[in-house]
């Protein structure tokens, strides 16, 4: 099979009857999506419903073996300030100099998104034993899932990580076990604002032919 000489503007046009329309939308739905920082987010979140239709959407993502090699850990409003005093006694053990208005900005990266939640990645030994870039691979699967559902529902959401996510802090905070590793935040919610779409690569730009 041949890379195509131009990307296809319409998967209906070449995919007939209705299987073409759900290909369209997808792609659609796909090629629409963007990232959108915590800052940008605010309420109205996912409800209680339609958090469990994420949670579904990202089940839904390739598990060799049924392993489960990663879950999401929910961080509720009534949590938030313990993640504040994380991120700024984080940030105190990487710099003891700190100011008050770097401190405070550490800080107020817990209340941003009204859906917070820290994606966390199974590693450790398990059977079968998955390979971790497979492990990884059906995380990143699962976050996909989870933010084109979250984009279907008309929510923004994005990923975020930072020096903090290797903090011995943060691990303690979310109980990670030995073999797990933190790997971002998810947050998700209603946009204040958006920034123009960044240009997609073509296929000639991520693929080639043996």
């Amino acid at each position: 099979m041949s890379l195509p000489s131009e990307p296809a503007t319409s998967l209906a046009a070449t995919v007939p009857g209705p299987e073409g329309d759900l290909a369209a939308l997808a792609q659609a739905l796909i090629t629409s999506r963007q990232s959108v920082l915590p800052k940008r987010l605010a309420e109205p979140g996912p409800d209680a419903q339609q958090l469990q239709r994420l949670l579904l959407a990202a089940a839904a993502a390739p598990d060799h073996g049924e392993l489960r090699p990663w879950r999401f850990v929910i961080v509720p409003a009534a949590k938030r300030v313990l993640l504040a005093d994380m991120f700024e006694a984080a940030l105190l053990d990487r710099d003891a100099r700190a100011t008050a208005i770097e401190r405070e900005a550490a800080r107020e990266k817990a209340h941003r998104a009204p859906l917070l939640m820290l994606a966390v990645a199974k590693l450790g030994p398990a059977q079968p034993d998955m390979p971790a870039p497979e492990r990884l691979v059906s995380l990143g699967a699962a976050l996909q899932n989870l933010l084109l559902l979250a984009h279907a529902m008309g929510f923004g959401a994005g990923l975020t990580s930072g020096q903090a996510m290797q903090s011995p802090r943060l691990r303690t905070l979310f109980s990670l076990l030995p073999g797990e590793e933190a790997v971002c935040f998810v947050s998700v919610g209603s946009v204040t604002q958006r920034k123009p779409m960044r240009p997609r690569p073509s296929p000639h730009e991520i693929a080639s032919e043996l």
